[in-house]
């Protein structure tokens, strides 16, 4: 039997709708082995209801109605109360649709957002494991009325597929349906896009590419309209032209693909403000000058921040306030990264390792390495994956550089490493090498130490990047290099099966999740390459806390101006990266020093844009 409790009918009395008052029928003997189902939340009784279900085995609930007529904070709320006392196995939802077809929908729809919202604070909390909460919710959607109504399900669900069960290669723009997101990285290190449908991908773009004004390269983080001294404007137009060797399906949504493009000013000719573009041509003087290719492979550090609403403002805080490779922080967000992990397996990216940061609510997802114009562009697709299915989660992912001044900082560590032929040479093949590592390898990593002030104009690209770089945070305050050496902005490594004694690579820590991954890692390549004309050698490695030796070892910069300082005073990138492009560079970053230092608390917005 179910039982109309709460509100829901204009003509009934609310003092009487109290389910307490049923607690003579459910005492007496002859309904003891009934089973009855409080309907509507018994709003505003939930509590009372909850109880109810906890005490009489034979007293189930109903939540339908409640969900959608409430608010939202209703909704929740009243949902909550359910759960507090009430056995999982015994709350339900119906849509309780009426008046007219959409309310079965709108139920539907608003049940599963505000279950996914109570469960997951229940995780946050420790009353429930996720595994806990799958299970809870599959039974309140479904399994829980299948048994409590004995229904039949005579027919199987055969064939499932889910996103990720569909080839990379499958090409969803075949159908007039599908749109296709075009990618490109600005000059201020942020992603956008235009969308076209499959249809006209195929007839036009394909070739022919889409218009973009030149303006385009010149925004800032702050607005989206191009700095002053970039010599950038709205006059001119280039076209963006799909890199076809980049087009993928996107894993979280269907009949959707993503493609990275090239900046053209007519399709065939290379806009010298590209940034891909750069990349290539300091790549091509690597390899037709020594015949090495430069590989790299990016960890991600970013935090996971969930909404609330304080005094009628919607803020972002942190999803937990775990420690550093904390059990409980990886299992209370496992099934996202599951997910983001299978979404970016059909994107062939690698991924090597994910754990929690020591930020509160912070991870760090390491990529496996290959050439580097491949790895920025896994780069690229790795954060639109992390963003997107952490947005379907109900979170908000960002990889600015400082989220919150008072606690550590996100960094776009990369690690670099020299290949010729398909070999590692970076790496010392024999005993001769004092540092483990090649000639040639010292040669270019002693030129990117020594341009290292000047790169940070790349890598660490707006003011609030140097919130991060301090000292004894792991980021790296002084122009040294370490082995092993963690406060050390240069870091040879030796990872598990490279021979004691030598190393494989070194990580590069002043990278950020500001920065454009092609332009930075294209003024690291310059720096390389300067390092190998001139042949320079690496200082001795610092073995212990550069800090502690502040006396003796350069600073390097601590904010935005000193770093653009230091790239004004190197002619090494003008020549190498191109000279009008170096000019955009600049004009963005002196107009971020000029818009950040009047505007103290603007930083905040940039976890919306990164």
């Amino acid at each position: 039997m179910q039982i109309h409790t709460g509100f829901g009918d204009k003509d009934l009395d609310m003092r009487l709708s109290n389910p307490l008052h049923l607690r003579t029928l459910l005492e007496d003997k002859r309904f003891s082995k009934c089973r009855l189902v409080l309907l509507h939340a018994s709003y505003p009784f939930s509590k009372e209801a909850s109880y109810l279900a906890s005490v009489y085995p034979q007293v189930f609930l109903d939540f339908g109605l409640a969900v959608p007529k409430l608010s939202v904070h209703g909704m929740i709320s009243s949902t909550k109360e359910l759960l507090e006392l009430a056995p999982l196995k015994k709350v339900m939802f119906s849509s309780d649709g009426y008046a007219f077809p959409e309310t079965f929908y709108l139920g539907a729809k608003k049940a599963r957002e505000v279950v996914f919202s109570v469960l997951c604070d229940a995780c946050i909390d420790g009353d429930l494991s996720i595994p806990e909460a799958v299970e809870a919710a599959k039974d309140i959607f479904a399994q829980n009325a299948i048994q409590f109504y004995k229904i039949n399900l005579s027919y199987g669900l055969t064939n499932k597929l889910t996103p990720y069960s569909v080839e990379t290669k499958t090409n969803a723009s075949d159908n007039d349906d599908s749109l296709v997101r075009i990618i490109w990285v600005d000059g201020s290190g942020q992603q956008r896009c235009r969308v076209v449908p499959g249809k006209r991908f195929n007839n036009i773009v394909r070739k022919n590419g889409i218009g973009l004004t030149f303006a385009s390269m010149g925004m800032t983080s702050f607005a989206d309209g191009p700095a002053d001294e970039t010599n950038l404007t709205g006059v001119g137009e280039i076209r963006l032209i799909p890199d076809l060797s980049t087009k993928c399906r996107i894993p979280w949504k269907e009949h959707e693909e993503m493609v990275l493009a090239d900046m053209h000013l007519k399709p065939g000719e290379a806009w010298e403000y590209c940034p891909r573009e750069a990349l290539r041509r300091v790549s091509k003087f690597l390899k037709d000058e020594f015949n090495l290719e430069m590989n790299a492979g990016f960890e991600n550090e970013f935090f996971l921040l969930k909404g609330v609403l304080r005094e009628g403002k919607e803020e972002w805080v942190p999803i937990d306030s775990t420690a550093y490779c904390s059990t409980s922080a990886f299992d209370a967000v496992s099934p996202l990264f599951r997910e983001i992990i299978a979404a970016l397996d059909t994107l062939n990216i690698p991924v090597e390792q994910v754990h929690a940061e020591s930020g509160n609510g912070q991870f760090e997802m390491a990529l496996g390495h290959t050439t580097c114009i491949y790895a920025a562009d896994h780069l690229v697709f790795t954060r639109e994956v992390i963003r997107a299915i952490a947005r379907k989660h109900g979170l908000l992912a960002t990889f600015m550089p400082k989220y919150a001044l008072d606690d550590i900082g996100s960094g776009s560590h990369v690690h670099i490493s020299l290949y010729q032929s398909g070999e590692n040479v970076f790496m010392a093949s024999g005993g001769t090498s004092r540092f483990g590592m090649s000639t040639v390898g010292e040669e270019f990593m002693a030129g990117v130490l020594h341009h290292l002030p000047a790169i940070l104009a790349f890598t660490a690209p707006v003011p609030n990047s140097y919130d991060r770089i301090v000292p004894n945070t792991w980021s790296g305050a002084y122009q040294c290099w370490g082995k092993e050496n963690r406060e050390a902005p240069l870091r040879t490594a030796c990872p598990p099966g490279i021979s004691d004694g030598l190393v494989s690579n070194f990580e590069i820590k002043s990278f950020d999740g500001c920065a454009n991954p092609h332009l930075g890692l294209a003024a690291i390549v310059a720096a390389g390459i300067d390092g190998l004309r001139r042949h320079l050698s690496l200082p001795e490695p610092i073995d212990t806390n550069p800090h502690s030796l502040a006396d003796k070892l350069h600073r390097l910069p601590k904010s935005l101006s000193e770093s653009l300082e230091a790239l004004q005073k190197d002619s090494v990138f003008e020549d190498l990266i191109g000279e009008k492009l170096l000019v955009a560079i600049k004009g963005i970053r002196k107009a971020e020093i000029d818009y950040y230092s009047q505007h103290k608390d603007a930083y905040k917005q940039l976890l919306h844009r990164y």
